[in-house]
């Protein structure tokens, strides 16, 4: 039985979690390597589904292998079937009324806890987890699956206190009006990808927290981080069956999902050509849902740098570096199209762009030097060097990479193409690599420039504009209103953090629900209004009706 809610509680303050460096000599690093070598020399792992609490062997077996070293498996995992699923979602059914009926106060105690595991106890395993998994460096993996995943725990207790607060504004006399924000009826289904460990975390907390349960479908290439995440929520306090890790082949483990009459929601990050397609088959099954589901997405994008005459030259330059090759370019907001004043260019950009893209190491992520690591996996090597061959053969000049190595794990070297025509296929397309094309424009064209920048894309997810002239940079903000649902000044197009950027796009960018703030948690709640009355009715004609 939940224990009674006896106090109107405060949470602690929330503030973002600090980054460290691992910088050479620091006790971070060292406590990084430890992480990795403990994975390293134990591999290959056995990573069950968790079914209320319980593991649950299949024997249908499939592989997490390494990025950088694709004969090594970092995991063999046992796929979730049609009984598994179908257990899932009984399970999380099940829990379901006991957990929306927790007090708010014990349920946010079971994520701040969390957040601490994370921060914490399991900091440096879901870190080695996370850069040996999926190809990150240490860097990338700090601010992802360390601090992100944190903020993500903490801000979202935050958040859902303060949408609990929101009450009616006003009172009839003798009566009270209030609102309660339940749970939805029935289950959310939640669908993470690779890139981030911390959305995989979030994808399934956020409405998790609200009172929901849900089934999570993890990305196969980031299994084993997703199910340290999952051992995390388990020794934080999450119930068994609240939370339902059920790896396994995407299309039947989501259709199972969404054809039951109990489904409620999709929470999804990952393509558009997916999300576009569970949209459609969500619509094709409306009659038969209890309730109309909520469709939650960020999928793809095609972000932009748009830098003005006025710049300053070194900033843009290293901004979109760091911008466009972080992570190999596998971030949904990764810089993948830049737009440069002729002057800009022919000032300095174009010879301290290629000298800086240079020095660049490209390689194991392991190694403290690496800068660039290896892409996904086999699919999205191919995919990448594709684009290339097909800019290459469209006519456009490769500045710098353009070149590709999959002996031993999937790399590809960072890669500037500079481009003739403004809506050439590595303009136009999403690649996910660490491909970026470069259109040089006249500063006289500068508003021409804006209109095409919004008309090339499908997508509508971050853009960055560089200017000194505050008159330009208003100009293009306007013009670029609904181009990009992140847009920084005088900054790199990719970094939202938790708390103080709010993340989602729009257009073919998803629903622009924005993680990170409040008002993703309204998504995952059905309100209810109630009114009390204290005073009873001595007649019940109005005085308009007397003569």
């Amino acid at each position: 039985m939940a224990s009674p809610q006896l106090a109107v509680n405060k949470i602690p303050e929330i503030t973002n979690e600090p980054m460290k460096s691992y910088a050479p000599g620091s006790p971070e690093r060292a406590a990084l390597k430890a992480a990795i070598d403990d994975i390293q020399k134990n591999l290959p792992f056995e990573v069950p589904c968790i079914i209320n609490g319980k593991p649950v062997k299949t024997g249908k077996l499939a592989k997490q292998t390494l990025p950088h070293d694709h004969a090594t498996t970092l995991c063999t995992y046992h796929e979730a079937d049609e009984a598994t699923v179908a257990a899932a979602i009984d399970g999380a059914l099940a829990a379901k009324s006991e957990w929306e009926s927790m007090p708010w106060a014990d349920r946010a105690a079971i994520f701040l806890k969390a957040a601490e595991l994370v921060a914490g106890k399991y900091r440096y395993k879901i870190m080695a987890a996370t850069m040996i998994g999926q190809g990150k460096n240490a860097w990338q993996a700090e601010i992802d699956s360390a601090a992100e995943l944190a903020d993500f725990l903490r801000f979202g207790v935050k958040f859902v206190s303060e949408l609990y607060a929101v009450q009616p504004a006003r009172n009839s006399p003798g009566a009270w009006n209030r609102t309660e924000y339940r749970p939805l009826e029935g289950f959310v289904l939640a669908v993470s990808p690779f890139n981030f460990t911390a959305i995989g975390g979030n994808l399934t907390a956020a409405p998790a927290m609200l009172g929901n349960v849900v089934v999570w479908k993890p990305s196969p290439a980031a299994t084993y981080a997703n199910y340290v995440c999952h051992q995390i929520f388990t020794e934080a306090g999450v119930p068994p069956g609240v939370i339902q890790f059920t790896p396994g082949p995407p299309p039947e483990v989501v259709a199972q999902c969404i054809n039951h009459k109990l489904f409620a929601a999709l929470h999804f990050t990952g393509s558009t050509h997916v999300f576009r397609k569970l949209w459609k088959d969500i619509a094709a099954n409306v009659d038969v849902y209890r309730s109309y589901p909520r469709i939650v997405g960020e999928t793809g994008g095609k972000n932009f740098h748009l830098v003005h005459k006025s710049a300053e030259i070194k900033n843009a330059v290293l901004q979109t570096i760091r911008g466009a090759f972080e992570y190999s370019g596998q971030k949904c907001s990764a810089l993948s199209r830049a737009y440069i004043s002729k002057s800009v260019w022919e000032g300095g950009f174009k010879d301290l762009l290629l000298s800086e893209v240079a020095k660049i190491k490209t390689g194991n992520q392991l190694e403290w030097e690496t800068f660039v690591g290896p892409v996904i996996n086999r699919v999205a090597f191919d995919k990448i060097t594709g684009y290339i061959k097909k800019a290459k053969d469209a006519g456009g000049e490769i500045l710098a990479g353009g070149s590709g190595d999959d002996s031993k794990g999937f790399f590809v070297q960072p890669t500037v193409i500079l481009s003739k025509d403004p809506k050439s296929v590595t303009i136009v397309e999403e690649i996910f690599g660490p491909v970026l094309t470069l259109y040089v424009f006249d500063d006289a064209d500068y508003e021409k420039i804006i209109d095409t920048i919004d008309e090339t894309s499908e997508y509508g997810l971050t853009g960055s504009i560089f200017s000194s002239d505050r008159k330009a940079l208003i100009f293009a903000d306007n013009k670029l209103r609904n181009a990009a649902g992140n847009v920084y000044y005088n900054e790199k197009c990719t970094g939202a953090v938790v708390g103080q950027q709010p993340f989602g796009g729009a257009r073919g960018s998803g629903t622009n629900d924005k993680a990170g703030s409040m008002s993703i948690f309204y998504r995952f709640v059905s309100a209810r209004s109630i009114k009390e009355n204290f005073v009873g009715l001595e007649d019940y004609v109005y005085p308009s009706n007397f003569a």
